[in-house]
């Protein structure tokens, strides 16, 4: 179950994003003029085809990781004389260009959609307030529970945008000038000098690094009821029981109880294992030896045991850490694009600082890490999934305008040429690039599973 689902999760992210892209190609291709000879989801053997009555072939194919559109073009077979108009490298290079852009472009739209739609249906967010300031943070006067208004002039909301505004600022060493707000709701100016931060700082860890610690109201670990019949009601847990410690991790709030008992309640093979838990009961300590019960699903150990009921205090807590953001359908489409627009200049501000060397190549994910994100967005709901699959399509949409001969940029990049030149670019050029760009992108794929692999053993 490990395997399936992230494994049903990447193929349907890179059927929808591969299917919209390739459609770019094929839409565009078709209103230029242009015979289109396949539309291929996946590369390699066909395991579905269907020829339509204009003579183009649909098929879905083997591996999954991509897909194409095959043209006429007589640079690859002959053409007869009827059909030359409709070849591809027949028509005029503006018509070229739009046909190998329309992909990307597709990809921004999907992007695009795929964000409205999150904010449309709504997906919980948390404010970036900052719970017990360490190091840099606490040095610069940053005090429990300030919220983070703007970093260097950028309006923040969450703790996402938080971190994909400091994250290249601590990779220049630069200075963050933050707006924080006190919760009596005061502003003032917090200047972060970053240029003491070490050669070993990491992307991944920039809160950390910086001693920004998200703040998380959290319910007391105080039973407020238990499940019949689940295991807790067998072993003899209460209500009102507070959870002291589970298998000798010490539970201060009841969050660490939702991630502890999955935990430990699974062996290194997966299968269930008893649980020694420590409870206060009226002022003594008692131990109990607890076998969980698997959930619905049998893949995730429960006790059966509930939190108790919010106070006032806890409620108002909430409601300030945690936000829904649910836009109207015409505000969600402008903070869509706002999304978009952010991620994007994130995306290519990190690539740029990974080709400098400001930035580590750990950077770059493989199939492994993209599937593991994928099921778990889509345990976490339609929005968080929607947002990965946007987030995807957008970092697809700027990978393939790379200047990298075999991806989109690479031919736009020759087509710019002929525009400067008056003339294509020779055909032996083209193939000497095409094995350039193959060792490029074999080079980055090697890489980014590389990566893949010490994430699943680190």
């Amino acid at each position: 179950m490990d395997i399936i689902g992230p494994v049903f999760w990447l193929l349907v992210a890179l059927g929808l994003l591969v299917t919209f892209h390739e459609f770019g190609h094929f839409w565009v291709a078709r209103r230029c003029g242009v015979r289109v000879l396949c539309f291929s989801v996946g590369f390699g053997r066909a395991l579905w085809s269907r020829t339509a009555r204009d003579g183009t072939r649909y098929q879905i194919a083997a591996i999954p990781l991509g897909g194409y559109v095959q043209m006429l073009d007589e640079r690859a077979q002959p053409v007869p004389t009827e059909q030359q108009s409709e070849s591809f490298n027949r028509k005029p290079v503006s018509q070229r260009i739009a046909i190998v852009a329309a992909g990307p472009i597709f990809n921004l739209i999907f992007a695009v959609a795929a964000f409205w739609l999150m904010f449309v249906i709504g997906i919980a967010a948390m404010r970036p307030i900052v719970g017990e300031p360490t190091g840099i943070a606490a040095d610069a006067g940053i005090a429990p529970q300030d919220q983070i208004i703007q970093v260097n002039d950028q309006a923040v909301e969450t703790w996402t945008h938080a971190v994909l505004a400091l994250t290249p600022i601590a990779l220049d060493r630069g200075t963050a000038r933050l707006v924080v707000e006190s919760p009596q709701q005061s502003q003032r100016l917090i200047e972060l000098d970053l240029s003491t931060l070490g050669r070993d700082f990491k992307e991944d860890e920039t809160l950390e690094a910086l001693g920004l610690h998200p703040w998380r109201p959290a319910l007391p670990p105080t039973i407020g009821a238990v499940s019949p019949g689940s295991a807790a009601d067998q072993a003899g847990l209460e209500a009102g029981d507070r959870v002291i410690a589970i298998n000798g991790v010490t539970i201060d709030d009841w969050p660490t109880i939702t991630q502890t008992v999955p935990q430990q309640g699974l062996n290194d093979s997966g299968q269930l294992q008893r649980l020694n838990v420590v409870v206060e009961r009226n002022g003594r300590e008692i131990e109990f030896d607890i076998m969980p019960n698997l959930d619905e699903a049998g893949n995730r150990p429960l006790l059966g045991i509930q939190s108790v009921e919010p106070s006032a205090s806890m409620q108002s807590d909430i409601q300030r850490a945690f936000v829904i953001d649910q836009r109207g359908p015409i505000e969600a489409l402008v903070e869509a694009t706002s999304e978009t627009w952010r991620l994007s200049t994130a995306t290519l501000g990190m690539l740029g600082r990974m080709v400098v060397g400001k930035a580590s190549l750990e950077n770059l994910s493989g199939p492994i890490t993209i599937a593991r994100l994928a099921d778990q967005s889509a345990r976490l709901g339609i929005s968080r999934f929607l947002f990965f699959l946007g987030l995807i399509s957008l970092s697809l949409a700027i990978i393939n305008l790379l200047p990298i001969p075999m991806l989109d940029g690479g031919h736009l990049l020759y087509y710019l040429v002929e525009i400067i030149k008056g003339s294509p670019v020779s055909e032996h050029t083209q193939v000497v690039g095409q094995y350039v760009g193959l060792m490029l992108i074999v080079m980055l794929m090697g890489v980014a599973i590389f990566n893949d692999i010490l994430r699943l053993i680190a």
